[in-house]
């Protein structure tokens, strides 16, 4: 039987359809394109309130059964914007790290980390985003005269995904407070050095607060369209061309050619400034970086490559342990099960994503974190359930960084062009 989830304002589905026809002009929220329906999955959209008439003969023609999940969207989007998550914002004293904070808010907050840690914290940028916003990172460890390995953790790809860089903020509180009394901690801190960008796409990130709750993209402007943005994590260098004229990038892969769509790849890979700036700094630096982290949300899953295809990675077994860890770590907080393995077997296939660029460009660990929830509250995921599900992802960062400090069969020379 197919079900329906239907909210206030914004109607979002989660049902199984003989026919994406049904679901022209909606917005997809799992799985991100209607190409990538699958038989016996469910899938999330949302539509906006003036077109839910139509839609909803169209799904009692299908017989189509529904269910309100949440009576007011409205409501819990004001929620996460309102003057109560606008509390403990001005110093570190009293940052309050379980509610999401605004674009200035975070920038302020690391500006500030790096001035009251300097033992531990160094602040820099990267580059400009499409709108000139800096894009900034922290380094995060012990200052050693050694040249150490390095794990890199971004958040906010897709702008929506606000528990991102609420993770990403959480990591460095966590890391930088227990360092002093966590063993585990301080080890990974004396022995490593965490690259942290909590905001990686800040122009649509900024957008997702002033404008739009659920914009997804970039910001970059389109000369033949009027619509703007690139899907941020379709438009790394990863199998672009299958010959010199023809695209990668298209539906059958995850990716669109077509700028309107949620999971355009862009006009050509690293079209975007954000993603560019990234690419260079692991490139710089990708004889230290062991391990990629990107953080997403939402699927409560640990993915790892190939993503593009239906592959079998050569250091399979070395990372299937490290995500079996974290995922086991991950439980041991609150009983939250996650699944994992190759993103296009365990989520769907995808071109231009960031772990595929990573792992080909030598990193031999690269994971994307797909966080809570399972799409009850979907994007919208509540202020309350910030600290748990930080709380128990930390662990699986952490398990998966303390691998790095062990020995695992990995030649690097073997790792082929993907």
């Amino acid at each position: 039987q197919t079900i329906l989830i239907l909210q206030f304002r914004f109607y979002i589905y989660r049902l199984l359809l003989p026919h994406n026809e049904i679901l022209q002009g909606v917005d997809f929220w799992q799985p991100n394109s209607a190409t990538l329906i699958c038989q016996n999955a469910t899938v999330d959209v949302h539509v906006k309130r003036n077109d839910t008439r139509g839609l909803h003969a169209r799904l009692k023609q299908e017989h189509i059964d529904y269910r309100v999940f949440i009576s007011n969207l409205q409501k819990e989007i004001e929620k996460q914007t309102g003057y109560r998550s606008s509390r403990k914002r001005r110093s570190e004293s009293q940052y309050d790290y379980e509610v999401y904070h605004s674009l200035e808010e975070i920038q302020s907050w690391m500006f500030e980390m790096n001035r009251t840690h300097t033992d531990l914290v160094d602040m820099f940028s990267i580059g400009r985003s499409y709108e000139g916003k800096p894009l900034y990172v922290l380094q995060i460890g012990k200052r050693s005269r050694h040249q150490k390995k390095a794990v890199w953790i971004d958040c906010g790809v897709h702008a929506r995904e606000w528990i991102g860089p609420a993770f990403c903020q959480w990591f460095v509180k966590e890391a930088i407070n227990s360092y002093h009394y966590d063993s585990v901690m301080r080890r990974l801190l004396n022995q490593l050095n965490f690259y942290v960008m909590p905001v990686f796409n800040v122009d649509g990130y900024d957008f997702s607060w002033t404008t739009d709750r659920f914009w997804r993209k970039t910001r970059s402007k389109n000369h033949k369209f009027h619509c703007r943005g690139v899907d941020a994590n379709r438009n790394w260098k990863v199998k672009w061309y299958l010959s010199l004229n023809a695209f990668w990038c298209d539906e059958k892969n995850g990716a669109s050619s077509h700028p309107c769509d949620d999971t355009y790849c862009g006009p050509f890979p690293e079209s975007e400034p954000e993603v560019k700036a990234v690419a260079k700094f692991l490139r710089k630096y990708k004889k230290r970086v062991k391990a990629y982290i990107s953080i997403h949300a939402y699927a409560q899953m640990l993915l790892y490559p190939y993503s593009y295809k239906y592959a079998t990675i050569p250091n399979f077994n070395c990372v299937e342990s490290a995500a079996h860890n974290a995922v086991t770590a991950l439980y041991s907080a609150y009983g939250v099960r996650y699944r994992y393995g190759p993103a296009s077997t365990t989520l769907y296939v995808s071109s231009g994503s960031s772990i595929d660029w990573a792992y080909r460009n030598g990193i031999p660990y690269a994971f994307a974190f797909e966080l809570r929830d399972t799409g009850y509250f979907g994007f919208l995921l509540p202020e309350s359930l910030i600290n748990p599900t930080c709380t128990e992802t930390m662990r699986a960062v952490k398990a998966i960084a303390s691998g790095l400090l062990k020995k695992c069969e990995t030649d690097r020379d073997k790792f082929p062009y993907i």
